[in-house]
C-alpha cells in the first residue's frame, strides 16, 4: 500500500427522473419521486407492476446508430454516465499514460434486458424449442459477458491499464468503487473511472423477483410504492440506471486544480454466510463492515455526520440495518440522519450503490441530506432519524454509506471533505 489518498473528482449519473447530476440531484433534494407504472413491456401478469424507469433516448445522448446497435441499455447508460464524469473531472485523458488509467464497472445481473428482447427474437416468443440464431442481433454476444461493459467504457475514454466487472449483487456498485479505491492505492493506476450500470427492468426480472415476493405489490399508487423504513412498506420497486466516477489520488487533483468532491476515506465488505436472501435480525455483518471502513478511514464513529442508507423497503431489511448502525454507531447512530433515496429513484440492483455514492458526494457538496419519501407512518422497530418527506440543510463533513444483497454481501464506506479540495 503507498498510502496514497483517493478523491471523487468527476460524476456522471443517468437515474430516475433525469438525466446528469444537474437533474438527480434535483430530484432528490427536492423530495420528488420516479416511481411509475411499468411502461417497458405489458406488466398485467405480474404481482409487481410498478418500477422507477429512465425516460432515455440514446441518441439523444450522444450515442451513435452503431454504438446503439451493439451495446445493451445498461452498457449504453454506463457510457452516457462516464461521458459526463470526464468532462466534469476536467481530466485530459488523451495526455495520460493510457496503461495508467483503469476501469472498474458493477453490474448485478449483466445485459439482462438486451437477452431478454433476443430470446423472444431467436425463440419466436417462447413457440420454438430449438432457437434460431440467425435471427439474433450481431452482437448478441456481448450481451453474454458482463465485461462487455467494461470493455465498452474502457473504449470509451482510452484506457488500458486494469479493466474488471464486479458482481456480487445489490453491493456491486459500492463494490466496484471500492475495487478501483485499493488499485489507486497500491499503484496499480493513477486514475480510474469506476462506477456501476444495470437494466433490470424486464419480464424475466419481474418474475424473479415476484417469485420470492421481494417487490412490492402497491401498484395502484406506484408513486408512492418505496417507502423504506415506514410501518406500511411491504417490498422494493425496482429501478435502473448508472452512476460513473472519475477517482484519482488527491495530490495530483490539487496539482491540476481540479474540484475534489469527497475523499473514498475507507470501505469493507463481509458476507453473513447464512442465507442466499435472510439476514441475521443483529446486523452483525453490516455492523462489522462498518466498522472495518471506519478503521481504515481512520475516524470516530461519532463523527459521521450522515448515513445513507441501503433502505430497500423490506421489513427484514430496514430492521437489520437499524440493528447495525446502533451496533456499530452506538447512541450516536440516535443523533445521526439517516435517509433512503430508492423512495425516489426505486432499487437499481447493481448500479444503485454507486448512485447512492453520488447522492452521497453532492449531499456534502451542498451541505443538504435528502429525504426519505413516502415516510408517513415510522416502523417503531426503526427508531432513528429517517429524514421524513423533506430534505433537511446539514453540515456534512463525513458520510457512511452502505449496501447489502442477496447472498449475504454487506458493504460499507466512507466518504470525507477533502481538505483543501479546490473549485
Amino acid at each position: 500500500m503507498t498510502g496514497r489518498r483517493v478523491v471523487i473528482t468527476g460524476i456522471g449519473v443517468v437515474a430516475p427522473g433525469g438525466i446528469g447530476v444537474k437533474d438527480f440531484w434535483s430530484l432528490l433534494s427536492e423530495g420528488r419521486t420516479a416511481t411509475r407504472g411499468i411502461s417497458f413491456f405489458d406488466p398485467s401478469p405480474f404481482r409487481s407492476r410498478v418500477a422507477a424507469e429512465i425516460d432515455f433516448d440514446a441518441e439523444a445522448s450522444g450515442l451513435t446508430p452503431q454504438e446503439i446497435r451493439r451495446m445493451d441499455r445498461a452498457a449504453q447508460l454506463a457510457v452516457v454516465a462516464t461521458r459526463e464524469a470526464v468532462a466534469d473531472s476536467g481530466l485530459d485523458l488523451a495526455a495520460l499514460d493510457p496503461y495508467r488509467v483503469g476501469v472498474t464497472i458493477g453490474s448485478a445481473v449483466g445485459a439482462t434486458m438486451g437477452l431478454d428482447q433476443e430470446y423472444c427474437v431467436v425463440s419466436d416468443r417462447g413457440r420454438l424449442d430449438l432457437v434460431d440464431h440467425e435471427y439474433a442481433v450481431p452482437h448478441l454476444y456481448n450481451y453474454f459477458v458482463p465485461s462487455s461493459f467494461a470493455a465498452e467504457v474502457a473504449w470509451c475514454v482510452g484506457a488500458q491499464g486494469p479493466s474488471t466487472v464486479v458482481s456480487t449483487g445489490c453491493t456491486s456498485g459500492l463494490d466496484s468503487v471500492g475495487h478501483a479505491v485499493e488499485l489507486l492505492r497500491e499503484g496499480s493506476a493513477d486514475v480510474m473511472i469506476a462506477g456501476s450500470s444495470d437494466a433490470p427492468i424486464s419480464p424475466i426480472t419481474m418474475a424473479c423477483f415476484d417469485a420470492i415476493k421481494a417487490t412490492t405489490p402497491r401498484d395502484e399508487e406506484p408513486e408512492r410504492a418505496s417507502r423504506p423504513f415506514d410501518g406500511t412498506r411491504n417490498g422494493f420497486v425496482l429501478g435502473e440506471g448508472s452512476a460513473v466516477f472519475v477517482l484519482e489520488e488527491l495530490q495530483s487533483a490539487r496539482r491540476r486544480g481540479a474540484h475534489v468532491y469527497a475523499e473514498i476515506a475507507g470501505y469493507a465488505s463481509r458476507c453473513n454466510a447464512f442465507h442466499m436472501t435472510g439476514l441475521r435480525p443483529d446486523g452483525a455483518e453490516m455492523a462489522e463492515a462498518i466498522r472495518v471502513a471506519l478503521d481504515e478511514a481512520r475516524i470516530d464513529g461519532e463523527r459521521v455526520d450522515y448515513i445513507n442508507a441501503h433502505g430497500s423497503g423490506t421489513k427484514q431489511n430496514d430492521r437489520h440495518e437499524t440493528a447495525a448502525f446502533k451496533k456499530s454507531l452506538g447512541d450516536h447512530a440516535y443523533r445521526t440522519p439517516v435517509s433512503s433515496i430508492k423512495s425516489m429513484v426505486g432499487h437499481s440492483l447493481g448500479a444503485i450503490g454507486s448512485i447512492e455514492i453520488a447522492a452521497c458526494a453532492l449531499a456534502m457538496e451542498n451541505n443538504v441530506v435528502p429525504p426519505t419519501a413516502n415516510l408517513h407512518t415510522p416502523d417503531p422497530e426503526c427508531d432513528l432519524d429517517y429524514v421524513p418527506l423533506t430534505a433537511r440543510e446539514h453540515r456534512t463533513d463525513t458520510v457512511l454509506t452502505v449496501g447489502s444483497g442477496f447472498g449475504g454481501f454487506q458493504s460499507a464506506m466512507v466518504l470525507t471533505r477533502a481538505e483543501g479540495g479546490v473549485r
